[in-house]
């Protein structure tokens, strides 16, 4: 487990760091006799006295590669089928999930940060949302990508720290009692990934701080007289679960997910994950399941078992690339690897980005099907697959591979089900274009009927004259329960509604 130490800096040494900075300490280990009550115990406390300061710039300090390791790293990016041994090699003991596994690949290896002449930063860090039925093993894949990730770090949206996932101003217990910043899990998964399991159930302030967090990736905090901007340079994986505790068929996704739309919209790649019955799935996913069980059997008795029937049995269990490897792979190639694009997998992009916004082209009303944000999206995740293969130039495979991977989120996530157009106001607004044009006629009739009925409204009256202008009495009912609770409208009385004003 992690040890802690309380470091004392002074003179010109402080005031060099900021928390979740790694850092180098040489020094003195002292002790210092605790007193309580102004009286002198016989207990005594370590503490550590920095002589010199080193901070850690470069992000995968830590590992060290060999040469024969460097080399083995080289031949295996030469390999043709280098990227579905990766994404065999991610949870190889849960059954299924290819694109949700591909999208995990493509997050390990992330797209180049870019500092404009403007002082501007794109990032170029991948977040990844998973939201599914219980039991759909999504904390294991998180807990697993971190322990993959060559800097990784997992945590609940429940965080019990403090600082939960940002930072937070906390009375420091050692010297003088001051007031000092906490590093919460984003800050210290800084250049790495912070795998966060329960994203729905996260406190407020950590809700509203992450906008901050994942798009500009600085947390800013002014608390207790400190005032400080903290680096969260991380990929974001997240999971949750539906709103209602599972999800349901005749909902449309974008309404199950508890989460404000303006954090929805910061997420590369959203994944919806449904428990549904299905008899050929579940026997592959029992057999897997079995069979993962069974290995483990063998490797608690394996002085008893023959060495063939052990490694038969391991295989189904084993990763492509062995966790050690792999994390040095990905280390190297964050690290060496800045990919261009090529004329070839621009125009790719392009051509996909704007046949997605034709849709909006054809007809003033209809709903935007993307934003630039997606296009984006698709530049990062070009960038992290042409690391997977050590390459500096992203090329028209790569561009089709993660247009594959982005329609396969869009289709879950963006379609309105009830026109089956792209919508992208499901996430960037919380609601469809469809719902909004049914808000403003019931706001309409509603100022009609003002005119008849004074400020309260019979709610029979206003369903009778959205019937007359086509819309069905159950979807305006639905649209006026949605106005409540958004607090446009309240019921004063039985049977009437008014505006809030």
């Amino acid at each position: 487990l992690p040890q802690t130490i309380d470091v004392y800096v002074e003179d010109d040494l402080t005031g060099k760091v900021s928390p979740g900075n790694r850092v180098t300490v040489t020094g003195i280990l002292r002790a210092y006799q605790r007193i309580t009550r102004l009286m002198k115990t016989p207990f005594f406390d370590l503490y550590f006295e920095c002589n010199s300061l080193e901070v850690k710039e470069t992000e995968f300090e830590e590992i060290e590669i060999s040469n024969e390791e460097l080399q083995e790293i080289l031949d295996l990016g030469n390999q043709p089928d280098i990227y579905e041994k990766l994404i065999r090699s991610i949870a190889p003991t849960i059954y299924g999930y290819e694109e949700i596994k591909e999208a995990l690949v493509l997050q390990l290896f992330g797209g180049t940060a870019k500092r404009l002449p403007d002082k501007t930063r794109l990032r170029g860090d991948i977040h990844v949302l998973l939201v599914g039925d219980p039991g759909a093993a999504k904390s294991m894949l998180l807990t697993y990508i971190a322990q993959l990730a060559p800097r990784g770090l997992y945590t609940g949206g429940k965080s019990s720290s403090a600082a939960g996932l940002t930072a937070a101003a906390v009375k420091d217990e050692f010297g003088e009692g001051r007031w000092t910043l906490e590093a919460g899990a984003l800050v210290l998964a800084d250049k790495g990934i912070a795998a966060v399991d329960e994203l729905d159930k996260m406190k407020k302030e950590d809700r509203d701080a992450l906008h901050e967090a994942l798009e500009q990736q600085t947390i800013s905090i002014a608390k207790a007289g400190i005032t400080a901007r903290l680096n969260s340079r991380c990929a974001l994986l997240g999971a949750a679960n539906p709103k209602y505790g599972r999800f349901d068929k005749y909902t449309p996704i974008s309404e199950q997910i508890n989460m404000p739309s303006t954090l929805l919209s910061r997420f590369d790649l959203i994944f919806t994950i449904m428990d549904r019955p299905n008899e050929e799935v579940d026997m592959k996913t029992a057999e897997h399941i079995m069979s993962v069980h069974y290995a483990g059997e063998l490797l608690s008795q394996s002085e008893r078992i023959k060495k063939e029937d052990l490694e038969a049995a391991l295989q189904i269990i084993e990763p492509a690339i062995p966790e050690n490897l792999l994390r040095k792979y990905i280390a190297y190639s964050k690290d060496k690897i800045k990919p261009l694009l090529t004329e070839e997998a621009k125009n790719k992009f392009l051509d996909f980005y704007i046949g997605l916004r034709r849709q909006g082209y054809e007809d003033e009303d209809a709903p935007v099907p993307v934003t630039a944000r997606q296009l984006e999206a698709l530049i990062r995740l070009g960038e992290a697959k042409a690391r997977t293969r050590l390459s500096n130039e992203i090329t028209t495979e790569d561009a089709e591979r993660v247009i594959n991977v982005v329609t396969y989120c869009l289709k879950r996530v963006f379609v309105d089900p009830e026109t089956g157009r792209l919508d992208a106001d499901w996430i960037t607004v919380g609601t469809t274009k469809t719902r909004r044009d049914r808000a403003r006629s019931i706001r309409e009739i509603m100022k009609e009927l003002e005119k008849e009925y004074g400020d309260e409204v019979p709610i029979e009256e206003v369903l009778d004259l959205a019937e007359e202008e086509g819309m069905e009495r159950e979807k305006a009912e639905d649209v006026i329960e949605v106005m409540k609770r958004d607090g446009i409208l309240f019921s004063p009385g039985s049977g009437v509604i008014k505006f809030v004003r």
